[in-house]
């Protein structure tokens, strides 16, 4: 049975904006952008002052073991990602894997490569528990 994930109203707002405007402008759909939009509707949806804290919303930090080690991530919008400081992207299949997920949840998702798990060991930042619900 899959586990549920859960999303904030905000960022299934802004998340569904992202995948309307390619799809407006011609765009086909990705298979990032699908898998995506999958997990958005298929996720809890909740007001972002009720998201618990050890959940992983856009803008977060998380400690990620992935490929043997530990990695500290910031899950961002795509104009925003930045593979240097370890900003994901959430089109990247990394970033879509962990959206919603939470702390001690261990992912095995389809990546480039074949298909990787991913442990989220903390949330280290999560902005709604931090009161930054316009981040």
């Amino acid at each position: 049975m899959p586990k549920v994930i859960y999303i904030t109203k905000t960022d299934k707002e802004k998340l569904k904006s992202i995948i309307d405007d390619a799809m407006k402008n011609g765009k086909m759909l990705d298979k990032s952008m699908r898998k995506l939009e999958e997990e958005i509707e298929n996720a809890d949806v909740v007001d972002s002052s009720g998201i618990p804290q050890n959940i992983i919303t856009m803008n977060s930090r998380a400690i990620l073991h992935l490929n043997q080690e530990d990695i500290e991530v910031s899950l961002v919008y795509p104009e925003d990602a930045d593979l240097s400081t370890n900003k994901l992207s959430v089109l990247s299949p990394i970033g879509t894997a962990i959206l919603g997920y939470r702390e001690g949840d261990r992912i095995k998702w389809e990546v480039p490569s074949g298909v990787t798990e991913i442990e989220i060991k903390k949330v280290t930042y999560q902005p709604e528990a931090s009161g930054d619900y316009h981040v």
